[in-house]
């Protein structure tokens, strides 16, 4: 390229022209140069490894190519470079890896399996090994949710299998899973090993559907029949709606996943399996390998791969519990989701929840395949993107109404309302709605503002937990949206009683909204019917010190303990002032003189640290001989400490329960003091439990609990 004229200014390189501005001219303006005689730049082509890493991850991903031809294309670049150990690994490794982290596209990654195997059957040998070798450790190690995703992998090749295929490993995971049922009816494992069972064989009915298919899946299902269908002793711990007996009230009716998913099967084997929503990229296999004279070789049978399932199974690294199927949209008049009678509303779900769960790494990955997780299912599975839910009574009747913004939407509430906990933080899940509403606000929006609707209309009948998670996702997805929101539609709730869910949800939300950016900018996007609901005193940095009224009881001490702590004076010094505070209260017959001076003490802490939450703890940290002290000589006073913080910020609740929490880690108070202080003295003939304050204050010190038996017991 050396020998190519490039245009260079001669002279100051800062002139621009050159000379007088004036331009060289340049050897392509004489006629007498040809531009053929210039040498060209190479065309630079990928390594064929990196094409086939590229085109294997974005398999499925576009609606404008067929899936087919990519899943033929990649098999024949594999197969003819089968001999470099790079293209070897690079197959085998990024298929497994797509099998367990995006699980919409295990029919696509089978389908590059089945053709490459009527080119070079040592293909499908080595994925089939690595495959079962993960397989075993996963069964080996309790990972479950692999167990099940590589099994359907399995499934989805099962016409490649020599003999019974997929069924023997099947039928080895429902003795397991007696034999656990058998031995405690508290067990869950065995559930989950049933449940892999059951999404398993629909993708092996999608392969094959054979007479003797047909009755070696119907001789499961019977078999499975008895698990599924007896209520399990936990399935109230998981139930997300309250008044259970009465089953006219509630949003939703209880169904267990495994049991909706055992009718669903049944009906699909009274209709011929027919699975209309499972993709079948690998219809033309066979026909893709076919010789120069048109014929169809036979494709090559492999063995199972060696698994075994272990005689003592593990429970693995999370507790298992029953899952519940549980949705927003299902049910209804105008069919946005697949009704509860159609294999697809598990199926579908499944695959939702496992590529979230899966994906936890990387939200927007996750947001993007949530959108576009119509371009894995069978064509016409569902209506355009961001179909208007009001068009949807105009669709034909033989094409279907469901909107895949819906059941992407359904799928994320189901795991940030599951009890007793979800899968991974809830801020995880938080920031999935997140991304999806930037990266497709037109077709995400609307389904979220529905599904908004759905729960506050049934926040009354909400499980206590899980109506502080709606509650606290709703005020964390408006603070990303400028705390946008159709707050007129609820102006009739404003004239509640603040014991009422709904006006306690309001109430809540607004708190959380406040927390998260200041009171001034919360107002301004209410009506001014709202008003009433932020007080001024939220506009305060630094609450009022009630001791600078002389009409508080203990005033003057009050005011010296504080200029004592100001000046960092001795103990012994506060102490005089303090037994000040212990006489007065004697002559006024307080029961327990230590109530009022923990009270001075601890509100004088409070607005010493007013500024921040860094200078609370330093103070509480300077102060913490004398607050040690005070619970061991009487438990009253010792909640008087919650008191006076709770009191001392009652305009910010947030802040005093943060406190509280700290007072709770320097062992300040305990964890029965901080129960007892919500649950009697503040109880308030249950008005209490309506203030989302006291909720956060007994769900956080359950949860340090909690924590700290699971750390001694491991």
């Amino acid at each position: 390229m050396a020998d190519v004229d490039r245009y260079e200014p001669r002279g100051d390189r800062g002139h621009r022209g050159g000379y007088g501005g004036k331009k060289r001219r340049l050897r392509e303006d004489d006629d007498s140069y040809d531009r053929r005689d210039r040498p060209q730049r190479r065309r630079y082509e990928e390594p064929t490894g990196t094409r086939l890493r590229k085109q294997l991850l974005a398999i499925a991903e576009s609606p404008l190519r067929n899936a087919e031809d990519e899943a033929l294309n990649i098999a024949k670049i594999t197969a003819e470079n089968w001999d470099d150990q790079y293209i070897k690994d690079t197959f085998c490794e990024i298929s497994i890896l797509l099998v367990l982290e995006q699980p919409f596209k295990i029919p696509f990654v089978a389908a590059c399996v089945l053709h490459a195997n009527t080119q070079n059957s040592e293909i499908t040998t080595e994925i089939l090994a690595r495959a079962g070798a993960k397989a075993q450790g996963f069964l080996e190690t309790g990972g479950w949710k692999e167990v099940k995703l590589l099994l359907r992998f399995f499934a989805c090749l099962h016409s490649l299998f020599e003999d019974a295929g997929v069924f023997p490993i099947l039928d080895e995971l429902f003795n397991r899973a007696v034999d656990l049922q058998t031995a405690s009816s508290e067990d869950t494992l065995g559930l989950e090993l049933v449940k892999i069972i059951l999404f398993t064989i629909p993708y092996i009915m999608a392969t094959s559907t054979s007479e003797s298919e047909q009755q070696k899946a119907a001789q499961l299902l019977n078999k499975t029949d008895i698990v599924a269908s007896t209520p399990h002793m936990l399935d109230a711990l998981v139930d997300p709606y309250i008044n259970n007996e009465e089953e006219e009230n509630r949003p939703m009716g209880f169904q267990t996943i495994l049991t909706l998913l055992q009718k669903q099967l049944q009906t699909e084997a009274a209709n011929e399996w027919k699975l209309a929503c499972i993709p079948r990229p690998y219809s033309a296999v066979v026909t893709s390998g076919s010789d120069e004279n048109g014929d169809a070789p036979t494709p090559a049978k492999h063995p199972f791969p060696s698994i075994t399932v272990p005689t003592t199974v593990k429970l693995g690294p999370k507790a298992l519990f029953p899952e519940i199927y549980f949705s927003l949209y299902a049910d209804q008049d105008i069919e946005s989701v697949p009704p509860t009678s159609n294999i697809a509303a598990s199926l579908i779900r499944d695959t939702l929840v496992d590529t979230m769960n899966h994906l936890d790494f990387n939200r927007n990955a996750v947001a993007k395949f949530l959108i576009e997780m119509d371009c894995y299912w069978a064509p016409d599975t569902f209506v355009k993107r961001a179909t208007p839910f009001d068009k949807l009574r105009a669709v034909p009747e033989n094409k279907s109404t469901w909107k895949p913004e819906d059941l992407a939407v359904d799928a994320v509430f189901s795991q940030l309302l599951q009890l007793p906990t979800p899968e991974h933080k809830l801020v995880y899940y938080h920031s999935v709605i997140t991304e999806s509403c930037k990266i497709a606000p037109a077709a995400i929006a609307p389904s979220l503002g529905r599904a908004i609707r759905f729960l506050f209309r049934n926040v009354d009948a909400m499980d206590m937990e899980l109506f502080y998670r709606f509650m606290e996702w709703f005020a964390h997805h408006l603070s990303n949206f400028e705390f946008r929101w159709k707050w007129t539609e609820w102006l009739d709730e404003l004239d509640q009683s603040d014991l009422n869910p709904k006006k306690a949800f309001i109430i809540g939300a607004l708190d959380i909204e406040i927390r998260l950016s200041f009171a001034k900018r919360i107002r301004e996007t209410l009506p001014v019917q709202y008003a009433p609901l932020i007080p001024e005193g939220r506009d305060k940095d630094t609450p009022d010190f009630k001791y600078a009224d002389d009409s508080t009881p203990y005033a003057e001490e009050g005011r010296e303990i504080l200029a004592l702590l100001k000046k960092k004076a001795s103990e012994d010094e506060i102490q005089t002032v303090m037994d000040k505070i212990s006489a007065k209260a004697a002559e006024h017959n307080v029961q327990d003189v230590l109530v009022p001076c923990t009270d001075a003490y601890m509100t004088s802490v409070c607005y010493i640290g007013a500024k921040s939450i860094s200078h609370v703890l330093s103070c509480i940290d300077r102060c913490k001989e004398r607050l040690l002290a005070i619970g061991p000589q009487s438990e009253p006073a010792r909640r008087q400490i919650i008191s006076s913080v709770v009191d001392y910020w009652r305009d910010q609740p947030g802040v005093a329960v943060n406190i509280v929490d700290k007072l709770l880690n320097y062992t300040i108070i305990t964890p029965v003091s901080v129960i007892e202080w919500a649950l009697t003295d503040r109880l308030d003939r249950g008005r209490a439990l309506a203030r989302s304050q006291t909720y956060e204050l007994v769900a956080t010190t359950m949860a340090k609990v909690m924590n700290r038996v699971r750390q001694i017991v491991d």
